[in-house]
Formats: C-alpha cells, structure tokens, sequence
C-alpha cells in the first residue's frame, strides 16, 4: 500500500456529491442535532426549577436555585461530555465507528428520558437524580464527537469534505434552535391551559402544580431525534477507511462501498496482507515516540486552541441576562409566573441562535473548502479579540442607557466569528490529520480539551466576572475581577488561540491518507507529515 492508495479509498476522494453523502450528513448531524438539544435545554428550565423546588415564602423574589446547585445541574453534563470523548473516543479506534456511534445514541435515548423521570420526595434529591442521569447524558453525547466527525470525514470526498464535516456540526446551531422552540411551545401551551398570576400577585399561584410536567417534557423529548438516528446508522455500513486500513478487511470495504457509490471496486485484499508486514515501521501508537514526532505538535495545536476557543465562546452567558433584561426581552422575575418566564428565556434564546449561530455554521460550511480551515480560524481568532477587546475598552460606554444596542451588535459579531471561525474549525480539523487507527481518539483527545475549556469559561467566568465590591456580587458570589477584566483576560484567549493555529497543518484539498502519511513508506511519511507541519493555502 506504500506510495498508492486503495482502489476503495481513492474511489471515495473522487466521488461526486451524491445522495449516499447526504445522508452521512443527515444521519451524523441528527447526533449533533440532539447532542446540543440535550445540553442546551438544561439552560431554559433552571429558573423553572429554582422556582418549582426552592420557593421560599415570604420571599420578594421567586425561589432560584442555589449556586452550588445550579453550578452541578448546568455543568454535570459537560463533565460526562468530556469523560465520554476520550472513552468512545479510543473506543471507536478498537470497535469501529459504528458499533461505538451506536452505543453512544443508546445512552442519550436512555438518560434523555431517565432525566424527566428524576422523582423523589425532597428537592435536594430531585436535582442528586437528574445530575447522575445528566452526567451519563453528557458521556453518551461526548462519544457523539469525535464519532460523527470521523463517520463524516471518512465518508466524505476530498474536494468538498470540509463543507460535509462543518454540514454536520452545523446541526447543532439546529439543535439549539429546536430546544427553544419545543420549549416555547410547551410552556405556551401549559400556559394556555392553566393560567397563573404573576409571582408579585400571588407567589404560590404564581408557580402551578403543573409546571413540574413541562421541563420534564422538554428534557424528554431529545430521545426522539436520537431514537431514530440509531435506526439510520444500523443500516449504514461501516467507513471504508475504518474496514480496509483498521480492520484490514479490503473485501468488506470494496464490497460495502460498491453498493454505497454504486460502482464496481477491486477488492486488493492481497495488497491489505501484504502491507502487515511493510507497514510494520507505520503502526506506531499514540505514546510512541514516532507519534510524538511525526503527530505530537498537529495535536497540540488542535487541543490548545479547541481549549482557548471553548474558553471564550461558553464565556458568552456572562452577558445574556443583562443583554435580555436591558432590551425588555425578559422583565423582573417577580413580573412573570412560572411558565411566563420559560416562555420568555426559550424566546430570547431561539431568537439568538437564529440570528447569532446559525448563519455563522452555514459561512463556514460554504467557504471552508474555498479558503481553507486555516484562513478561517486565524480569521476567526483575529476578529474574536478585535470585538472582545471592542466590548472591553470602553464598557462603561456600553452599560448606559442608550447604548445597549451598540454593545448587542458587537456581542452578535463575536459569536458570529467564533461560529464562522474556530467554533467549526477546531472540529473538523482533528478529523482530518491523524492516521485511521488513532483518528477518533485524537479527536477525542481534542474535543475533551475543548470541553474542559467550556467548564472554565461557563463555572470559572462565572466567579471571576463577579463585581469587585462583595456588596454588589450576585448573592452566594465571592467577588470577583468584574466583567470589564474579564473581557481582557477572554480577548487574551483568543490572540493565543490564533498564535497557536500555526501548529495545526491545512488539510483543504488533501486525502486523508495525504494529510496522515498513510500513504507512504515509513521514510517518506515522515518527511511529508513535516512538510504538513505548516503550509498556508495557496
């Protein structure tokens, strides 16, 4: 196989755009669809559930959830996701890619519904319930990562296989987008049928017994998509590059690819025996010292600025309750009932992944096989610290009245870029540039760093974006650096993140045989991974 590709995989690098990789797009994104549905819904029903479980009479506000407790139940899930990354992750290099994607769509569909079905008789055991079903959701979903990415780019021709990978993690701005709108048709809904005063009207009929139904139902309902995206992949045969270059089954490949592109394919099991023994010196592992050599800096890079990017873009919810509560969009709590704010949060929230998420995914997904991943990420980097720091410099300007909506479009512009930008590179990439045995894994290893970004910019951020004065932090806060520092510190995030781009290699236009030094004697890979190590498109 040294020097000249499978007949098998050259037969999917050439392929025309056809109906089979539409639904790999389909079929992988559901997963993603239901992976941002699942942790993103959490965020709409906490004031729900603070409101439900923690009410305390007397009180002139409604009941909220304590910080600890709000912290576990927003955050559990990203600590599954980032456990279940690195697993499936090295799991879907042992198993198979489709084996492990279905196991991790089985998990979502058990713990989606299990986590509606947290009962118990004391709130505190409510909220211990649902954590434990949220943590092995979030597992499931992390699995969901590097799995989709590598089923996508393994299936994917060459010419347009970027716009497919960001297709599919493109999904998730959907997903999003499909929490708030189930949210704001079950609370319309439960609102319409049984109305209730606001909570400065009367604080317990402000809350009715009904309202436990509605986030349990939000919260249930992302095992649908995932249920019948497993019926979808039962029925797609394993990735070709995972059967001929893993499993070593040329046969299997060339035969499952026949039917897929319709096309007659050459089997070359000899060629796959007889490469067992020449490839010897290529089947390094991911502790070798071969590895660290040839892959140890491309995985850096992807790991470091998947971090920096998480960092920055989950940071994001520091300023949406005052962008919401200075433009109208959500009143004083005390203003509302119960299911009259979830109405209203599951509104704001849809109208920014409409306007603020989705349009960035699809950028990418038009021009990432034009311009490359590496223009897009610098790109992306670059503007993210120009608005952060726009936002920063003067923000005192932006907190007085009249000037809100200046500080909304330099806020929109930031998520823009980091949508169009690194948000979608970093996930595509790493499914790009390591070899087929070690590809999930790698890309594990990259989204868990990313992930464990998100839990410093979500929790972290939290803290340290408190007020200076302990008299004006949020109750159950220590102060902290306050907003404005923040935003430095975050911009700074974001310049290292463009720095570090330099070390991830640009696959437009490459197989991934190409990108990984599969293709080549173990003398030759070695000298075209280091030339891989850095060239910008031309």
């Amino acid at each position: 196989m040294a020097g000249e590709q499978l007949q098998v995989l050259n037969a999917l690098d050439v392929a025309k755009t056809q109906w089979y990789h539409f639904t790999a797009i389909v079929v992988a994104g559901m997963g993603f669809f239901t992976d941002a549905y699942d942790l993103f819904c959490i965020s709409l029903v906490t004031k729900l559930l603070g409101r439900i479980y923690y009410h305390v009479d007397g009180s002139p506000t409604p009941g909220s959830l304590p910080p600890h407790v709000s912290a576990a139940v927003n955050g559990v899930a990203f600590v599954g996701t980032l456990s279940g990354q690195l697993f499936f992750g090295w799991l879907g290099d042992k198993l198979g890619r489709k084996k492990v994607y279905g196991m991790t769509l089985m998990l979502m569909v058990l713990c989606s519904v299990a986590s509606g079905l947290s009962f118990s008789s004391t709130p505190t055991s409510v909220m211990a319930t649902l954590c434990f079903f949220r943590f092995w959701l979030g597992f499931g979903i992390g699995g969901d990562y590097p799995l989709s990415a590598t089923i996508m780019s393994e299936y994917a021709n060459k010419k347009t296989r970027g716009a497919f990978i960001a297709a599919v993690f493109a999904m998730q701005g959907f997903g999003i987008l499909a929490g708030g709108l189930t949210a704001i048709v079950i609370s319309a809904a439960f609102k319409a049928r049984f109305p209730a005063p606001a909570y400065a009207v009367d604080p317990v009929g402000s809350t009715v017994p009904q309202a436990d139904y509605v986030w349990r139902l939000i919260l249930m309902l992302g095992a649908v998509p995932a249920a019948v995206t497993y019926y979808w992949r039962a029925k797609m045969p394993e990735t070709a590059r995972y059967t001929a270059l893993v499993a070593k089954n040329a046969k299997k490949a060339a035969a499952d690819m026949s039917k897929v592109l319709q096309v007659e394919i050459t089997e070359e099991q000899a060629r796959v025996e007889e490469s067992n023994e020449t490839e010897a010196a290529n089947s390094f592992g991911l502790f070798s010292h071969e590895f660290l050599r040839r892959h140890g800096l491309h995985l850096l890079g992807t790991a470091t600025t998947w971090l920096l990017l998480d960092i920055a873009f989950y940071s994001q919810n520091l300023f949406q309750k005052d962008i919401f509560s200075a433009i109208g969009w959500i009143p004083k709590a005390a203003t509302m009932s119960a299911l009259d704010e979830l109405y209203r949060i599951s509104r704001a929230q849809a109208l920014i992944a409409l306007c603020g998420t989705v349009p960035g995914y699809w950028f990418t997904v038009a021009l990432i096989d034009v311009i490359g991943r590496f223009t897009i990420q610098i790109l992306g980097f670059a503007m993210m610290t120009v608005f952060m720091l726009g936002l920063a410099i003067p923000y005192h300007h932006w907190t007085t009245d009249g000037n809100h909506i200046g500080f909304i479009v330099m806020y929109g512009f930031t998520f823009f870029f980091a949508n169009f930008g690194p948000n979608s590179t970093t996930f595509i990439v790493p499914a790009e540039i390591f070899p087929a045995r070690l590809r999930s894994t790698c890309h594990g290893i990259s989204a868990a760093s990313g992930k464990l970004g998100a839990i410093i910019g979500s929790f972290g951020f939290l803290y340290l974006a408190q007020n200076p004065d302990p008299a004006k932090a949020d109750h159950g806060y220590p102060p902290g650096i306050g907003v404005r520092n923040s935003l430095f510190l975050l911009a700074g995030c974001n310049f290292l993140g463009l720095i570090l781009t330099f070390l991830v290699p640009e696959s437009k236009g490459k197989s991934l045989e190409e990108m990984s030094g599969e293709n080549e004697e173990d003398g030759d890979a070695a000298a075209g991974t280091a030339s891989n190590n850095r060239t910008v498109p031309v």
